[in-house]
């Protein structure tokens, strides 16, 4: 398995999705795209993984590089390519998709619940979902559902928090693959939009210590399992 993933700014990162990548010895590489790296062609990799970023999907004047990055997730999907896109990544594949990506009333930042879709509570395959876990969350846009696809989350200010398209193709306007020292670079980076809200919290509140990093990077395997199942059932029946 080949994967390519995209970085969007320094601070962040794969985070436990690397540990992961290690574990199956799969072979990894990535375009840095804030240092103006050049993209891979849809051939050069099996998954593209699209990381975050506190840039909107929007701004293609202020990062020209997004209107090829949103080609090569166009051309990763039709060409029925594992995807999988974490916060402004599952913006930009919703985008891809067709569907509005759009400033939400409210900011998202720190660690709120999302409760999960009677469609969750059906699937076999998503079985390790509960119907409410607390995630880390890091966004101010969000997203209407993609034609097609199937809501898989939401919270009580975002009414579309993850989605599954084509068993393949996979979107979390949260954040699963953080661990603590990830948060700290993303308030370090991100402090000026600290800004009191109703759901903002401080960084002391998202840095304490019993955050749980450890259930949260269990549920991201597993739904990284999931994906590599489905590609595997696709090339056997081929």
């Amino acid at each position: 398995m080949r994967i390519h993933y995209l970085q969007h700014v320094p601070f962040e990162k794969l985070g436990s999705l690397s540990t992961w990548m290690t574990d199956q010895n799969y072979s990894v590489s990535s375009t840095r795209l804030y240092a103006d790296a050049p993209l891979p062609t849809v051939n050069d990799f099996d998954w593209l993984i699209i990381l975050g970023g506190p840039m909107n999907i929007y701004e293609e004047n202020q990062y020209p590089w997004l209107i090829a990055e949103k080609q090569l997730i166009k051309q990763a999907i039709e060409k029925d390519k594992l995807v999988l896109g974490i916060c402004l990544g599952a913006q930009l594949i919703a985008d891809a998709l067709g569907a509005r990506v759009y400033s939400g009333e409210h900011k998202e930042i720190g660690w709120f619940p999302i409760k999960t879709t009677e469609a969750v509570q059906q699937s076999e395959a998503l079985e390790f979902l509960p119907s409410e876990l607390t995630v880390f969350h890091w966004h101010g846009d969000t997203f209407e559902l993609p034609e097609k696809a199937i809501r898989l989350a939401y919270s009580e200010s975002c009414a579309n928090q993850a989605f599954l398209y084509s068993d393949k193709v996979l979107g979390l306007q949260f954040h699963l693959e953080v661990d603590q020292q990830g948060v700290r670079q993303m308030i370090e980076n991100g402090a000026s939009e600290l800004v009191a809200g109703k759901y903002v919290q401080s960084s002391e509140e998202m840095l304490f210590a019993d955050r749980n990093f450890a259930t949260i990077n269990e549920v991201m395997y597993h739904f990284l399992e999931m994906l590599s199942c489905h590609d595997r059932k696709t090339v056997q029946n081929r």
